[in-house]
Order: structure tokens, then C-alpha cells, then sequence
């Protein structure tokens, strides 16, 4: 009995170390060179969005503090109390109408507009509703607003209008947009568009030098065999082609967001920061708490924590051999949670207590990538 369960913990071990470094991305398949499949674009739209979210968020929007405090003290209480009602459609999870439709030349805000406006009711309903799931793909059927009920009273009730009357839902939800634009982002709109068109123009001249391998250089991106991989909390494979499109669309105040959309018919749209990430990758954070996940691993940083210790002094504390701490210390090396200090022959190691501190904002600022 006892063996049978010493096995079975040995399986559950390997299956939350799997868990844990088990990749989860967004796979983007290139065009051998055509260029004319990706494209750069500032939308007024995406960065309208962006602002909301800011202020429905500010926390981790620092950038926007400026932004979200002038627009509590001169806005409308009756606005502000609308953009809380609106907040689900761009939390965490944007709906795919509020980045650009299209991927053509530049679009004026009223412009994209029109274009939530144009698409099937259809698509905007469902769009929505996978917006209020924070799901791609979401099967929107009969149980949907009772998975929206679990979540949120307030996506709910979202849920339940658009079901009922998608039509005058799109037409009260444009109504909001183009009063708070008007009120709040219009006239902000123009230095922001100086920032976003530098980052746009000097993003194209990168993709015309280097082709569609450029877009390695995105936050949270890898490139190799004809794709690029994207770090997200889900698996997708996605064709970039003339049919498919790929806009990548500046943002100045939806940092940290790395948003990436791609809803069947239309562009795939990636929204990044105009500012390079600090944030290491999603590959990075599987690998370092999965080292972490090792009991031995554990003690070890437990008699490295305050001072240097030497591999033999550790093996002696520990009941191991040398060549087994080595071992050990070399995975904390690798992972970065180490510093290595030599005196004459003697190596010494000490646990960077502020990389394992960072673990859990560097954690949370993936997470809000």
C-alpha cells in the first residue's frame, strides 16, 4: 500500500512539474518574404481602448497616471459611471471589434467606428460575448450567460443586453465611445499620435530591412522554422498570408499589455508597448519556478540565503556528495538565482535573494502581458 503510494506521488509530482513548464503560445506562421502581409498601423481606436482600460485599471498602468487623473477631476460623473458599466469589453481580454477591422491605410476614430458599426451582428455578438468569457473561441451557446453568471454580475448583465438586442447594444456602445472620445482622449490624441507614429514608422523601415522576422523583436517573442512565437496563456496557430493579414498597432498607454487577436475573417491584430518590456519571458518564469519546485533545490537556498558557502561545506549540511550539490547548484545557475563567488580554488555560492523576490511581480507582469 505505502508503495503504491509513494508511486503515485512520484506521478503527481512529474504531472505539476509538466504543468509548469508545459509551453502555451501563439504561433504565427510567416510568408516566405511577402512583406505586403504585415503592416504597421497607429488606430485612435486601439488607443482609445487602451485609455479606458487605464482607467478602469491604473494600477499597473503608470504610464497613463497623468491621463487618468485629469480625466477623473473634469469628467462627467454620468460619463465616468458609463465607462465602469462599458469596462469588461476592454479588461484583460479586449473585444476584438475595439482593434482595428481592417488592415488598410491609416483610419480616422470616427472612420473605425463605422467599421464596428459594418460588421455582421453576428460577429460583434459573439466577439462580445468571448470578450466577457476572456476566452478565443468561446462556444457562445445556450449555458453562456450562465458561465456569466459565475463570473460576474456586472458581465452578466453586459451579456444578457447584447443577447437580447445586439443591434441597440452596438448602437449604445458607440454612442459611449464617441462621447468619451470626445470629452477625454480627442484632445489627447495628437501627442499621443507623434509618439506612436515614430514607433510605426520606425517599425516599418525594420520590417522592410529584416522581413517578417522583425517581429522577434516584440515583447515576449521567439523566431525560428518559419514562425514566430508569441508568450501567451493559451495555445494558437495562426496563418499570416494576403487572406490573413498580420497589423501591428503601437500603443502608448496599454502598457504592460501585449495583446494579440485573431479572430477567424479578420487581421490578426498584435497590440504592443511602445516601450521595450523589462519583463522576462513567460519561458523564463515556467523555468525558474520549476527549479524552485525541487526540495533539495529549496534546502539549498535555505543554507544560501545569508552568506557564501562553498560545494563541500554544503555537501557536508546537506548529507550529499559534492558531484550531487554541484549538480543542484548548477540548475540554480542556469536559472539565474545564484551569484558565483571564487576565492583562490574555493567556489562559493549565494542565493540572489532579489531575483526570487522579483519572481512575484516579473510573475505578475507576464501574466498582464
Amino acid at each position: 500500500m505505502n508503495g503504491s503510494l509513494g508511486k503515485q506521488a512520484r506521478v503527481n509530482k512529474d504531472i505539476a512539474a509538466n504543468a509548469v513548464i508545459c509551453p502555451v503560445a501563439v504561433t504565427l506562421l510567416l510568408p516566405a518574404a511577402d512583406l505586403r502581409s504585415i503592416t504597421v498601423r497607429t488606430s485612435p481606436l486601439a488607443e482609445l481602448c487602451a485609455c479606458l482600460h487605464a482607467l478602469d485599471e491604473p494600477d499597473h498602468h503608470p504610464a497613463a497616471s497623468r491621463w487618468v487623473a485629469r480625466v477623473h477631476a473634469h469628467a462627467d460623473e454620468d460619463l465616468l459611471s458609463r465607462a465602469t458599466a462599458w469596462a469588461p469589453l476592454w479588461s484583460a481580454f479586449r473585444a476584438r471589434y475595439l482593434l482595428p477591422l481592417t488592415a488598410g491605410p491609416r483610419r480616422a476614430l470616427d472612420e473605425e467606428l463605422q467599421d464596428i458599426e459594418a460588421i455582421p451582428l453576428d460577429d460583434f455578438e459573439t466577439m462580445t460575448l468571448q470578450a466577457l468569457i476572456g476566452k478565443n473561441n468561446a462556444a457562445i451557446g445556450d449555458g453562456v450567460l450562465h458561465r456569466l453568471r459565475l463570473i460576474s454580475s456586472s458581465r452578466l448583465e453586459l451579456g444578457t443586453l447584447v443577447r437580447r438586442d445586439a443591434a441597440g447594444f452596438r448602437g449604445r456602445l458607440l454612442d459611449f465611445l464617441t462621447a468619451f472620445a470626445e470629452a477625454a482622449f480627442t484632445p489627447e490624441w495628437p501627442a499621443m499620435k507623434v509618439v506612436l507614429e515614430r514607433e510605426a514608422s520606425a517599425r516599418e523601415w525594420d520590417l522592410h530591412r529584416r522581413g517578417p522576422f522583425a517581429l522577434a523583436d516584440l515583447p515576449a517573442a521567439t523566431a525560428g522554422d518559419g514562425r514566430i512565437v508569441l508568450d501567451k496563456l493559451y495555445n494558437a496557430t495562426v496563418q499570416i498570408d494576403a487572406q490573413r493579414p498580420c497589423l501591428l498597432v503601437p500603443t502608448l498607454y496599454g502598457q504592460p499589455h501585449f495583446v494579440v487577436k485573431h479572430y477567424p475573417r479578420y487581421p490578426v491584430v498584435i497590440q504592443y508597448g511602445t516601450s521595450p518590456s523589462t519583463a522576462p519571458s513567460l519561458e523564463t518564469i515556467r523555468h525558474r519556478l520549476a527549479v524552485l519546485q525541487d526540495p533539495t533545490r529549496l534546502r539549498l537556498c535555505y543554507a544560501i540565503l545569508r552568506n557564501p558557502v562553498a560545494t563541500s561545506e554544503l555537501a557536508n549540511q546537506l548529507g550529499m556528495s559534492a558531484p550531487q550539490v554541484s549538480r543542484h547548484l548548477r540548475k540554480l545557475r542556469e536559472a539565474e538565482l545564484v551569484h558565483v563567488h571564487r576565492r583562490g580554488s574555493v567556489v562559493y555560492y549565494q542565493l540572489d535573494a532579489a531575483a526570487i523576490e522579483r519572481l512575484g511581480p516579473q510573475l505578475l507582469s507576464v501574466l498582464y502581458r
